[in-house]
Order: C-alpha cells, then sequence, then structure tokens
C-alpha cells in the first residue's frame, strides 16, 4: 500500500499547477462502453501508457531532472566548498566526466521515459468531432456527441465521451446516370460485383472503395483516359424515413484547352505498338539503337548486340500489339519483369499515337550479368566450441539468353569439437565442403506447351539444382549428393503452388564405427545391460566398436542367452535396430506437391491466416523399374539401387496459422500441424532425414530439440524422431513499451511411430486414446523489435509431461530448473 501511495503521488510530481494528469479514456456508445482499437483510435489524447496498470514510463520521466544544468551548475560550480572538496577526491577530468554521467543518465531517463499527458480541452473537442464524423461515415447521420470532465483535488482528470446513434441509414434504391452509351454497357458488364448494394448499413468507404472498383474496370475493358474523378454519387436522404438513396453518376471526359472546354466522350483505345528497349539506360536514351527485331509483333531495339532471345522478354510483357488496353497487363508486366531479376527499375510508358490508339514504350536497364556474393559466420553450437564458415557465390544472369539465372554457391567451413573422437586430431577437427548449382527459368521447362495449363501471368518458374557436401567429425561423417526439378508458380496473389517433379538424395554415412560414439545414451544402455548379465565385470565397459558389436551379436543370437531376459532384449532389439536404420545408407528419389494460401495483404498486417498442404511419394519410380528389370530382393526383402535399399513411403503435412488482431499492438496467434509418413514396399521405417521431432524454439517450447517423444516413452536417446506428429500452439502477444514486446504462449503436441517397424507401445499411436500423451508447456517471453527482424526469448515449463506415470504427468517439471530457454530470430508462428 505503501508503494502504491508513493508512485500514485509521484505520477503527478511533473504536472504544472492548475492543469491536470489525463488517467483514462471512457467512450460510451448508446449505454454501452465501447473498448475496440476503432473507436480508441479517434481520441486524440491518449493517457500514459501502463504496464499492468502503473505507468512506468511515465515514472522513469519524473525520476529525470527537468533543470539539470542550472542543478549542476548551482550545487557543484558555484559551491566552492564543494568544488573543493570533490577536486580533492577527483581529478578536474574526473570531475567533468563524472558530471557527464550524470547528464547522459538524466537525458537517458527522458528519452526512455514518458512525459505526463496533461489534458487540453481543445484535444477533446476535435476527439468529439472525430467520433460524429465516424458515425455519420458509417451511416448514422443523426449521431449526436457529448463529453464530460470529471477531475479531482489531486490534479488527475478522465474524460467521458458519449455517443447516440439513433438509428443506422439503410441503402434503398440504386439508380445510374452514365452520359455515355459505351460506358454504360461496359458498366453493366461489371455491375454485378458492385460494393454498393441495397438493404446494406451506409458506409463511405464503401462508395470510396466502388469509385475504384469502377474505375479499374473500365481501364481493363479499353478506357484509357478514364478515371476515378469521372465518377460519382448522389445520396438523397430527404423524406426517405432512415433510407438512402443512390445514384451512380459517370461523366464524360472534360478536355480544357487555353480558350475552350469541350466535353468528349470515351473511346476504346487499342495498343497499336509495343516496343521494348532491351539495354537502356538514362544516358543512352536519345542515342540512336543500332539492332532491331521484329518478334510476333512486337519491335526489340538494343544499342549493342542483342542479349536475349526476343521470346524470353516477350514472355514477359503482357501488353500485347494489336490488343485493346487493359491496364492490369502493365501491372502483371512489371511483376513478371522484376521477377525475372534481370532487370532494374524496369519502366512502361503508353502514348497516345490518336484518339484512340496506343504505342507502349518498354525500358529495360540489365544488371550486371555477373555477381559475386560473400558471407562469413562464426557460430557455437553443443557439438562444437567454435566454427567457422565461407560461403561465396556467383550469380550469372542470362546464361543461356533467355533471362535464366545461374548461380553457383560454395560451402567451407570448420569448427573445433567440445568432445574429440581421437585426442591426437589437430584443435579444428570439423570440416565440411559443398558446392551448390542453381538453374532458375523464368518458365515452365517443359517439351510440353503449357500456356493453357498455367499461363504466364501465374509467373511461372523452374528451377533445376545439384549439390554434393562432405563432412567429417561430426556424427557419423557424411557425403550427400543431391537433385532437384522444380515448379513454381502462383494462381492468385494469394495462392502459391510448388511442383517437385522429382527429387534425389543419397546420404552415404562414412564412419558407421563411430554409432556408440555419438549416441551416448544407447551405448550406456547396451553397456549396463552387459554388466548386468556378467557378459563384462562391472569395473569394464564394452569397447567401441568391436566389443558393442560381438555382445549385439551374441545377445541377438538364437537361441538368446539364458542370462538374458525378455525385458533387457526387448531394449537390445531396440538399440539394433535404431543402430542399423541410423548408419544405413539412404537413397530417396521423390515427387511433391504444396500449396501456400496466405492472405496477408502487408508485412504489418496482422488479421490473416496460412494454410500450407504438401504431399510427397518416394520409391514408386524405383520399385516399378527393379520389377521391370528382374531385380531380386536382398536378405531382408528390399531392392537395392547402386548397391543401396531405396526409401519408399507416402507423406503429407497440413499447417494452420491464423492471427487475430485484438487491438493496440494486441495479437493472439494460433498454430495447428498435422503430418504423416508412412513407409510401404520397399521401406518399413522412415529415413531419419524425412520423420518428424518435437521440441525446440519454434515447437513445444518446453522441450528442447529432438527431445520431446515419442510419445509416452522415457527414451534418453540424443535424438527422438517418429512418423506421426501433432503440434499446437497458441500465443497471446501485447506490447510492453516502443518496441519491446511480450507473450505468453501455451504449446501442446507430440510424435508417435505408426505403421512402422517400431513395436515398443508407449511410442506407437494405436487409437484416439494415444492422445492422452499429448505434452502441454506453457510460458512466456519478450520479444524485441528490429523493424528489419524480432529477436526472441521464451521460456517454457512442462506443464503435462506424458513421460511420467499418468498419476503424475500435470505440473511435476514446473519449475525454472527444468525450464527450457529458448531464443530465436522472428515469431514462432
Amino acid at each position: 500500500m505503501v508503494l502504491i501511495h508513493l508512485t500514485s503521488c509521484d505520477a503527478v510530481k511533473r504536472v504544472p499547477q492548475n492543469e491536470y494528469l489525463l488517467t483514462h479514456n471512457t467512450v460510451i456508445i448508446n449505454d454501452k462502453k465501447d473498448n475496440s482499437e476503432a473507436i480508441s483510435n479517434l481520441i486524440y489524447q491518449k493517457p500514459n501508457r501502463a504496464i499492468l496498470g502503473l505507468p512506468l514510463r511515465l515514472h522513469l520521466y519524473n525520476l529525470a531532472r527537468p533543470n539539470i544544468d542550472s542543478i549542476i551548475q548551482v550545487k557543484i560550480y558555484d559551491n566552492k566548498d564543494k568544488m573543493t572538496w570533490k577536486t580533492k577526491l577527483l581529478s578536474r577530468k574526473q570531475l567533468e566526466k563524472d558530471i557527464a554521467t550524470r547528464k547522459g543518465f538524466n537525458s537517458w531517463l527522458k528519452r526512455t521515459g514518458e512525459a505526463p499527458v496533461i489534458l487540453d480541452e481543445e484535444k477533446t473537442k476535435k476527439s468529439l468531432i472525430r467520433l460524429q464524423n465516424y458515425h455519420i461515415n458509417n451511416g448514422w447521420f443523426d449521431a449526436e456527441t457529448t463529453y464530460n470532465l470529471i477531475k479531482t483535488d489531486d490534479k488527475r482528470a478522465k474524460i467521458e465521451y458519449n455517443v447516440e446513434t439513433g438509428p443506422a441509414f439503410i441503402i434503398d434504391s440504386i439508380s445510374k446516370k452514365i452520359e455515355s452509351p459505351l460506358v454504360e454497357l461496359l458498366y453493366e458488364a461489371t455491375q454485378k460485383d458492385a460494393l454498393i448494394k441495397s438493404a446494406e448499413q451506409y458506409r463511405t468507404v464503401n462508395f470510396e472503395q466502388e469509385r475504384d472498383r469502377i474505375s479499374t474496370e473500365l481501364r481493363n475493358r479499353g478506357l484509357y483516359r478514364f478515371g476515378q474523378e469521372h465518377v460519382s454519387f448522389e445520396i438523397d436522404t430527404v423524406g426517405t424515413n432512415k433510407k438512402v438513396n443512390v445514384g451512380v453518376l459517370i461523366s464524360n471526359r472534360i478536355v480544357t484547352n487555353p480558350d475552350t472546354t469541350i466535353v468528349k466522350p470515351f473511346k476504346i483505345f487499342k495498343v497499336d505498338k509495343v516496343n521494348i528497349y532491351t539495354d537502356d539506360t538514362f544516358a543512352t536514351r536519345d542515342l540512336p539503337y543500332e539492332n532491331e527485331i521484329t518478334y510476333n509483333g512486337y519491335q526489340l531495339y538494343s544499342h549493342d548486340k542483342m542479349r536475349y532471345r526476343p521470346k524470353a522478354i516477350t514472355d514477359a510483357v503482357f501488353i500485347a500489339p494489336k490488343t485493346i488496353f487493359r491496364d492490369i497487363d502493365r501491372t502483371r508486366s512489371y511483376r513478371y519483369l522484376n521477377e525475372l531479376r534481370t532487370f532494374k527499375y524496369p519502366e512502361i510508358k503508353y502514348i497516345a499515337e490518336t484518339d484512340s490508339t496506343l504505342i507502349a514504350n518498354v525500358y529495360l536497364t540489365p544488371l550486371k550479368k555477373f555477381s559475386l556474393g560473400f558471407s562469413a559466420e562464426v557460430s557455437q553450437s553443443n557439438i562444437q566450441s567454435v566454427g567457422l564458415a565461407l560461403n561465396p557465390s556467383l550469380q550469372i544472369r542470362n546464361i543461356f539468353k533467355g533471362a535464366e539465372t545461374f548461380e553457383i554457391s560454395a560451402i567451407t567451413s570448420i569448427g573445433a569439437s567440445k568432445d574429440k573422437n581421437n585426442i591426437d586430431d589437430p584443435f579444428f577437427d570439423i570440416n565440411e565442403f559443398g558446392i551448390d548449382l542453381g538453374l532458375r527459368i523464368p518458365r515452365l521447362f517443359s517439351p510440353f506447351n503449357t500456356d493453357k495449363i498455367v499461363p504466364k501471368y501465374m509467373s511461372p518458374s523452374t528451377r533445376i539444382s545439384l549439390s554434393t557436401t562432405s563432412q567429417t567429425n561430426v556424427g557419423l561423417d557424411k557425403q550427400t549428393f543431391s537433385g532437384s526439378f522444380n515448379y513454381n508458380w502462383s494462381p492468385s496473389n494469394k495462392i502459391t503452388n510448388n511442383l517437385d517433379l522429382f527429387n534425389v538424395q543419397y546420404v552415404r554415412n562414412l564412419n558407421v564405427e563411430n554409432y556408440f560414439r555419438v549416441y551416448e545414451s544407447s551405448y550406456n544402455s547396451l553397456n549396463n545391460i552387459a554388466k548386468d548379465v556378467n557378459y563384462i565385470p562391472q569395473d569394464n565397459d564394452l569397447g567401441i566398436p568391436v566389443d558393442t558389436d560381438i555382445f549385439l551379436d551374441y545377445a541377438l543370437a538364437s537361441p538368446t542367452p539364458n542370462e538374458i531376459n525378455s525385458a533387457q532384449l526387448s531394449t537390445i532389439n531396440s538399440i539394433n535396430e535404431r543402430k542399423n536404420r541410423l548408419t544405413e545408407n539412404n537413397l530417396i528419389f521423390s515427387t511433391s506437391f504444396g500449396l501456400t494460401r496466405d492472405v496477408r495483404t502487408n508485412l504489418f498486417d496482422e488479421d490473416f491466416s496460412i494454410f500450407r498442404f504438401r504431399v510427397e511419394f518416394a520409391g514408386n519410380l524405383l520399385s516399378n523399374t527393379s520389377k521391370l528389370l528382374g531385380l531380386e530382393k536382398d536378405e531382408d526383402n528390399r531392392y537395392k539401387i547402386f548397391n543401396v535399399a531405396f526409401s519408399q513411403y507416402a507423406k503429407t503435412e497440413f499447417d494452420y496459422i491464423k492471427h487475430w488482431d485484438l487491438g493496440k499492438k494486441n495479437v493472439l496467434a494460433m498454430r495447428s500441424y498435422f503430418g504423416i509418413a508412412i513407409p510401404y514396399g520397399n521401406s518399413n521405417n522412415i529415413p531419419f532425414s524425412k520423420s518428424f521431432f518435437a521440441g525446440g524454439a519454434n515447437d513445444n517450447r518446453a522441450w528442447t530439440a529432438y527431445s520431446l517423444g515419442p510419445g509416452s516413452s522415457e527414451t534418453r536417446n540424443e535424438f527422438n524422431e517418429a512418423n506421426l506428429k501433432l503440434a499446437l500452439g497458441m500465443e497471446q502477444r501485447f506490447n510492453l513499451f516502443e518496441d519491446l514486446n511480450a507473450a505468453i504462449f501455451v504449446d501442446a503436441g507430440n510424435i508417435w511411430n505408426v505403421l512402422d517397424d517400431v513395436e515398443d507401445e508407449r511410442a506407437t499411436f494405436t487409437s484416439l486414446k494415444s492422445l492422452k500423451d499429448i505434452a502441454v508447456g506453457s510460458g512466456f517471453g519478450l520479444r524485441y523489435d528490429f523493424s528489419f527482424f524480432v529477436f526472441r526469448f521464451d521460456i517454457g515449463f512442462k506443464t503435462y509431461d506424458p513421460s511420467y506415470q499418468e498419476a503424475n504427468r500435470w505440473f511435476n517439471d514446473y519449475n525454472f530448473r527444468n525450464a527450457v530457454y529458448n531464443i530465436g530470430i522472428n515469431y514462432p508462428f
């Protein structure tokens, strides 16, 4: 209570005499309090922002001295005794530094703090006008507004705004008055999409959007000279009993000359010629062009030798010669030309050739053919104390004269491992080398004409890539080879489709003998069993890899040795199956399709949804080929290609994200995810690279990555994964002050094995009863918005842990000691 009293008094310490600190705004509409952001934003003056009811930034501001220079002058410089005493303790230079520090801290308090909001009645009256205009613009033409000031003796004030809307006005009849018969005909063809409709409440914004819609529709039907200024509306509410009669007025074109004003009807324009200048610059625009090519009615010009195949350029220009003018063609041309990544700042200008024909001039300024890139990175992780990486790249534009982009990038990294496999290894004992070749073609690369299936306005593109990497002294050491042939297109600005016609991945493990050094939990379990059955003395350990492999063969022999019980045998079986799966080489030949629907209007939109769907099939082509070639299966009943058993599976994923903007930088975000991968044919499990894991900064934040699941199993494996995943997340985000935001969250989900070779009941999804093993984590976090990215810090607490017995799962480890601390970039969803 004492603290509350002190902070309460401190809040008004910088409020001048006879002035009042604004502490609260209340808006009452038709006798009901309204806290919506739309209404709140109409108020000019708002109280100082509070955190948990306390105006923290106001108190910081009040801690600062408003006249710090005068105070220092009087108390230090003008006080001879104090100056003498201080200069004995400090040199003059140290004293000046100490004073500068005080001033700096005082300035920081002012910058970080927030000055008290002093009641200004003139702004209150402006707010009242805003409230009235808002309601009039939304159909309450008879709205009346008043305000009431509530002042207290302790220099505080509240404002109460009252709005009585009266009944809303409803649109009744809609008529039209169009001066040009041609325009009337075109307007009627678009009238079904009108935004102003009978029986709906009057809203000014609908009339503004309808004016824009009419203008856009008519310009896309050939009316080159048409604009929004030619559309107006007549509103009649006299004697209509709260009804609005609307007249749509579209006037003819008015041409003003120095001496006369002429009214002309609109005409449909045709594009007569399209000129494309392929190497335009401001400096050379007026110089003669040396080369001219005619292709499909287009005229292409260049000062030097033509660098591009004509079709590659004309395909990117939607404005076609001898066609009706459409404004959307210019918009689509800009979009496609920018997506070529070959030109900078394309420019399209129309010139009126006659009173009904146009010439379209397209000016293209090429980017440099070659671009070099280079990045360096220093990192630290749980397996290396320090790592250094270099990533050079070379980009070659228009490599085949079809606006294609070819990129070569390389990775070279070295690192120092925390736990060396060999004490004789050098300090930098981790290394990785790789190269990636990528070709982007700005169309669907196909022997068939695909324009009717995927029109060019969908911005189709093809990407072909090949890559290889070699990694040593990390895990089992690996060599990977991959290649893909990918199509991408966007049917609309909200939907993107992606088709991997084929994707090939080959993973070769180079150091299988290191398995039990990497997966220490498996080794510890195996080693303990060997001691328990007296296979080795208690003070000895199994050697890696010879002793571990010999013991596995011994324990799994038929018949099973007498000293090994069924529970131990089950554990050894699991260890051996996991070892075989994680050490075998993988060959994956897959085809996949993905769809993304993103309704965000811009980066600042916080009321949107995103839906992602992906389906993938692997191994079917290789399986059918093996049958046709009459290949024989190995001892595990699997076909092999290049002595590697290829993977065969079906995999699908659904991901849905929804954000609700609650106003005042308050956002509720939700994510749901479901994924399943089912092995069949040539496989009885899913490759590690294609399996699912749970936990981590972007998943269930109460568990570290790979540490959750599968199911309710108490596994202590370093990397837990499975082939079924369910994840849910809910997060409430709110602003603290300026760019610092906070969030509270609840995450739920888990992974399970299903329809594969895992037999552990606790790790498998057997029925809907398995949903009781969904893990729940909750927590809170801070986010700092740097504009171009968000730095995120989250603390997750294990709220419901399925690895415990069912009666002891809730809040068992709900404390800071067992919490997981996550650092991430940008939001988790």
